[in-house]
């Protein structure tokens, strides 16, 4: 018989305030359900708690939590998950994952929240899952969407479960996104979520923001400006229009999956300096027929040049085997006093870039734009980020150059004639165009460092 000293502890699982349909998802049990709204109105945690206590609830259950890139998972869902849901628990232990198995929150239950971003997805290729989970969908294409649809089924030994579902989280994008068209069909239940909805921003009680809720309303979201305000503030799919690169940026053509980029491709190094903006360097890999490649990318705040040089170096691992080969030109923004520190602590020379806006503005378009053969001329690894910046997140301003060219914009003359981008969120759009007009309109001699050659 079970006595009071020998009976199991329980654990009664916190609850957060939940409230309109973030509450409303507790419930829900159709076979897709997508939390819709502004950033800032509680979405992540609401899907979160579900995933919890449905692990709980159910011993030897499995959900799949996931999100375009690793790198993305890590600095976003999985932050709110540690923050929000676990709290101080200890029992519920992480799994760093290994060659057989993938990284997990394993409950003492036997229950598993796998933790696996969509951009590697061999390590739950073969898997089956109870419940799934996508944080910011829309960065996702339908196809990964259905990725993870087909793998919510039955295992052997599995337990019985009420029912099985997809869930979904997302900040508004464009009108003719597939998953807006999807929600408008009906196949994915569509639950908007609104700032009044998060306790931390709204206080139910006075009907009024909260004094977070006034600083983030107020003092991040109402200072977006665009295409990003509409999203991010006001909840609303909108188009961007009228971008610099509106007619020749497309992420389904520009941003593609990583390739093993072969050894005898040249590469070069393009750096825009910032300290309170953020500091870009990416990786360029250059093929056979002249199309450049971004394949690494640091986007970060608030760091020293001497410490971004160390990352740089290590990233790029020159004279290991597995390391990048040298590259052959490091294309820097003109500043005097950065360059000379990133010479001085990664041993090698730099050049500095042509920084004419107008003219590099073309060649750069003309580069986004499918060539002859349907290809263009550059593009960009979706997973190049290698870090993802917490404070550039929480601002909801770009976190890497991805994200940039829909907020990049033409400055307002008197004239009406487009003559200067606003000079916000575009450094990941100046680095390439540095690196377009090195080869497309001033080459420069190709320069080696002088410690190397």
């Amino acid at each position: 018989m079970t006595t009071l000293a020998t009976r199991p502890t329980e654990r009664r699982i916190a609850a957060p305030e939940l409230r309109g349909n973030n509450l409303a998802l507790g419930w829900c049990r159709d076979r897709e359900a997508c939390l819709d709204g502004p950033a800032g109105t509680g979405k992540t945690v609401a899907a979160l708690y579900k995933i919890h206590v449905l692990l709980s609830r159910y011993p030897g259950s499995r959900a799949l939590v996931t999100r375009k890139t690793n790198v993305a998972l890590a600095g976003s869902a999985l932050v709110t998950y540690r923050e929000n849901i676990l709290h101080n628990r200890t029992d519920i232990r992480w799994f760093g994952g290994s060659k057989a198995e993938p990284a997990a929150y394993r409950y003492p239950n036997g229950s598993e929240m796998i933790v696996n971003g969509l951009d590697k997805p061999e390590k739950v290729l073969s898997s089956e899952f109870d419940w799934g989970y996508i944080n910011e969908a829309t960065e996702c294409e339908q196809e990964d969407a259905e990725f993870v649809r087909m793998r919510l089924r039955p295992r052997t030994y599995s337990p019985e479960v009420p029912y099985r579902q997809l869930i979904m989280d997302v900040n508004p994008d464009a009108p003719t996104h597939w998953l807006n068209q999807r929600m408008n069909e009906g196949r994915t239940t569509r639950l908007l979520s609104r700032h009044e909805d998060n306790p931390r921003y709204w206080n139910a009680a006075t009907q009024d923001w909260t004094e977070e809720g006034r600083e983030y309303i107020f003092g991040i979201l109402e200072g977006l400006t665009g295409v990003r305000y509409a999203r991010y503030r006001l909840g609303l799919w909108v188009a961007a229009e009228g971008t610099v690169y509106e007619d020749s940026w497309d992420r389904a053509r520009n941003v593609i999956n990583r390739f093993p980029i072969p050894q005898e491709w040249p590469r070069y190094l393009c750096v825009d300096f910032g300290f309170t903006n953020p500091f870009n360097c990416k990786w360029y890999a250059r093929d056979d027929d002249g199309r450049l490649y971004c394949y690494r990318e640091i986007y970060y705040t608030k760091r020293l040049v001497e410490d971004h040089a160390k990352q740089i170096k290590h990233l790029s691992r020159w004279g290991q085997d597995d390391g990048d080969p040298l590259p052959r030109e490091i294309i820097c923004d003109h500043d005097a006093e950065d360059r000379a520190t990133l010479e001085r602590h990664l041993g090698m020379r730099t050049m500095p870039a042509h920084k004419s806006v107008r003219d590099g503005i073309q060649a750069t378009a003309a580069r986004y734009r499918s060539a002859g053969d349907g290809k263009p001329r550059l593009m960009h690894f979706r997973d190049a980020l290698v870090e993802r910046d917490p404070d550039l997140a929480r601002q909801k301003k770009p976190t890497c150059t991805i994200e940039e060219p829909e907020s990049y914009v033409w400055a307002e003359s008197p004239t009406g004639i487009k003559e200067e981008p606003v000079k916000e969120d575009d450094h990941g759009m100046d680095t390439d165009r540095y690196m377009v007009a090195r080869f497309d309109l001033k080459p420069l001699s190709v320069g080696y460092s002088q410690r190397v050659y």
